[in-house]
């Protein structure tokens, strides 16, 4: 993406390249109209990975029907393409940050397609598991790119609004996904049933390659880097030793081996760490840029991150096999339940950022998190009450209240995490971004296993509709006190976060040192312009 025709990274090779700070002064010049196609392009890509996320969910009877699936694949055919991702992420950033993320995006797009075929013809649920992880992995390698080239192109003074921008696009792709699997599904497209929410990516896919190799610019990291292979290894065992367990625990009535696994991830959780630091003295080219995390904005948002991501993969989860196999509602009638959620967390995600974090900083953050936590105490009081004759009208207050919630918290996270990163390490960054928020899905994901289906039993599954309908009420009561208790975690944590908004000075990346490293203070390089949590 490009501000104007040849907006690289500020140090790409070449003495020639422009500035990346500098902006076109006519907002309707070329290079302008440039700068914002490319930025609806990589949004769109952003937008069609959030929507796949989810759109899954709505799906899941259909495809239980269809293919036979049990309800461990139907774990896996959400929780594998979070697991591939999550484990894909931070190689996929600092892949871009070597070879190019325009190069790297549009090969990555190019795999996200090719998969969502694979998974639009899948014949058994198998194929469809498989094709997902092919999907998660070749999202890796494009999602990154996205944050790496909005923050190499714009200047600092506009970062503020793009994140803004891109935290409305976050909470929209989040929660439409149901909504247009419902639309999809419900519509059986040449009887196709399920699977045109996979094959309604080809033709996204196509155009954003088309349109992608004509208004994007490439840029890479000013300083030749090399890729950490045994970084990525560590870092993709300790992801599965953590996450295969937890995801298939109940459905193998959670083997010694399993314990032992979730265990031994943290001792290579913690090799993993001692080898980074060996590898940034050895040639400076870690996996993982640790003094990333002397940020002190960097450091509590990414924990945030993870812990949002927790609640995210338990509640959309649940709340689909709630909807529709414990209420018997249509794919189409649980979709549309939640287009109240998906416009409350738009607007919330709008005005956040722009209006309430510069005035009221990390307050307003903590006000998502209680504002999503009351909205799940409403909704879970409303399924006690209602039961299995509950109406979707009244869960619009619940919906409306969690949706502001998310909405303050998804878009003012991204810049606050950000804001403080110097340039060369935007890859790196977006992708340890990335990367916790979707293992902390994962881990929601998981957990489903324990919160939702553990509270089940499954003798009541073989009798009356209306014992199933109590059964999944029962366990979705029971998944959303816990998500209620880990958003009480997330609120603790943001007090780690800085508690005031304040003006940024441009020019962090020219406070290297004359010798061209960094030393060890990439937290006294001094930030941006753009609304910041700091303190």
């Amino acid at each position: 993406m490009s501000s104007h025709d040849a907006v690289t990274d500020a140090a790409t090779a070449g003495p020639a390249a422009p500035d990346a700070h500098s902006a076109p002064d006519a907002s309707g010049s070329p290079a302008d109209r440039r700068r914002w196609i490319a930025l609806a392009i990589v949004m769109t890509a952003a937008f069609m990975d959030l929507v796949d996320a989810t759109i899954v969910n709505i799906a899941i009877p259909s495809i239980e029907r269809d293919l036979g699936a049990t309800f461990g694949a139907i774990q896996w055919i959400t929780a594998g393409y979070a697991l591939a991702f999550a484990a894909g992420l931070i190689t996929g950033g600092r892949l871009g940050d070597i070879y190019g993320r325009k190069r790297l995006f549009l090969l990555g797009t190019a795999g996200f397609t090719v998969a969502s075929a694979l998974c639009g013809f899948a014949a058994n649920p198998e194929m469809l598991v498989a094709s997902r992880l092919l999907q998660g992995a070749a999202a890796a390698m494009m999602v990154p790119q996205v944050l790496s080239i909005i923050h190499v192109t714009f200047p600092a003074h506009e970062r503020g609004k793009v994140f803004g921008m891109f935290g409305a696009i976050i909470g929209l792709g989040a929660v439409s996904g149901p909504l247009l699997g419902a639309l999809l599904t419900q519509w059986n497209i040449a009887g196709l049933e399920w699977r045109p929410i996979f094959l309604i990516n080809l033709p996204v896919g196509v155009a954003g390659l088309l349109l992608g190799r004509k208004f994007i610019t490439e840029s890479k990291a000013p300083k030749a880097l090399r890729l950490d292979i045994v970084g990525v290894l560590l870092v993709t065992l300790a992801l599965l030793m953590l996450i295969y367990p937890l995801t298939r625990g109940r459905e193998l009535d959670w083997p010694l081996w399993g314990h032992l696994c979730m265990a031994g991830s943290l001792l290579v959780f913690g090799a993993l760490v001692a080898y980074e630091k060996y590898k940034t003295k050895k040639d400076g080219s870690p996996l993982v840029e640790l003094a990333l995390f002397k940020v002190k904005s960097f450091a509590a948002g990414i924990a945030v991150q993870l812990t949002f991501g927790v609640v995210l993969g338990i509640f959309f989860l649940v709340w689909t096999l709630y909807m529709q196999i414990g209420l018997g509602w249509s794919p189409l009638r649980a979709g549309l339940t939640g287009v109240p959620f998906s416009i409350a967390v738009s607007v919330a995600a709008g005005l956040s950022v722009q209006k309430l974090v510069p005035r009221f900083g990390r307050k307003v953050l903590q006000a998502g998190a209680l504002t999503m936590a009351a909205g799940m105490l409403i909704y879970l009081w409303e399924a006690g009450r209602y039961g299995t004759s509950i109406h979707s009208w009244q869960m619009i207050l619940p919906l409306v209240v969690m949706g502001l919630g998310m909405g303050l918290i998804v878009a003012p996270l991204t810049d606050a995490v950000l804001s403080e990163v110097p340039r060369e390490h935007a890859g790196s960054a977006s992708g340890l971004i990335n990367t916790t928020g979707q293992m902390g899905n994962a881990l929601g994901l998981g957990l489903v296993s324990v919160v939702f289906f553990g509270v089940i039993d499954e003798d009541r599954l073989g009798q009356a509709p209306a014992e199933v309908g109590t059964a999944f009420a029962d366990a979705f009561q029971n998944a959303l006190g816990w998500a209620v208790a880990v958003l009480a975690v997330i609120f603790v944590v943001m007090f780690a976060l800085p508690a005031k908004p304040k003006q940024h000075i441009e020019g962090a990346e020219d406070d290297i040192a004359e010798d061209g490293t960094e030393g060890d203070g990439i937290e006294d390089v001094a930030v941006r312009k753009e609304p910041a949590l700091t303190s």
